[in-house]
């Protein structure tokens, strides 16, 4: 069936303004992260009650890790960030857990696991913080990768493998 000449017109009036929709907004999409200003921004509590922000290690690659004490998956990839923290925090790498749970939960699983880096407090605001950040379903663990300049190089909804994780560290960190 061949299309008549109006029908190839409106097609390519739909087209037309589909890419100068796309034109105008992709750049405010692009500018907006998806949500990693409101990741930068946000007020949450350490386990020492200070307010922090994640613009706080603004200079280093950051590795947002979102996660609960009763998450099995999160607890598994706990060690990991811990080593490659460790590894690699000479070389401008900072991990964040972003935890949503109660403050008491997460002090006492601190302690018992000996997380040796910065642990953040968001309970109601997390799962909000989550979904700006695409993470639509609220899952955990979500982890999110910030560059040096503090934009996204990388995000991932559940566990992380070291073998997948290590090279965006390494890219980031220019390793």
């Amino acid at each position: 069936m061949k299309a008549s000449r109006r029908e190839i017109l409106a097609f390519a009036g739909v087209g037309l303004g589909a890419a100068a929709i796309g034109a105008v907004l992709a750049p405010k999409l692009l500018q907006s992260n998806g949500g990693i200003a409101d990741l930068l921004a946000i007020d949450l509590r350490d386990l020492e009650g200070r307010t922090r922000r994640i613009s706080e290690w603004r200079g280093k690659v950051v590795v947002c890790n979102f996660w609960a004490t009763w998450c099995a998956p999160c607890r598994e990839e706990i060690p990991m960030l811990v080593a490659l923290r460790d590894k690699y925090a000479a070389n401008g790498l900072e991990v964040v857990g972003i935890a949503i749970d109660t403050a008491d939960k997460i002090a006492e699983f601190t302690k018992t696991v000996q997380i040796s880096y910065p642990i953040l407090i968001a309970p109601a605001a997390g799962l909000d913080l989550m979904r700006a950040l695409g993470n639509v379903a609220g899952g955990l663990p979500f982890t999110v990768v910030l560059d040096r300049k503090g934009t996204l190089a990388h995000r991932k909804l559940g566990l992380l493998r070291r073998e997948a994780l290590e090279p965006v560290l390494t890219g980031a960190l220019g390793n």
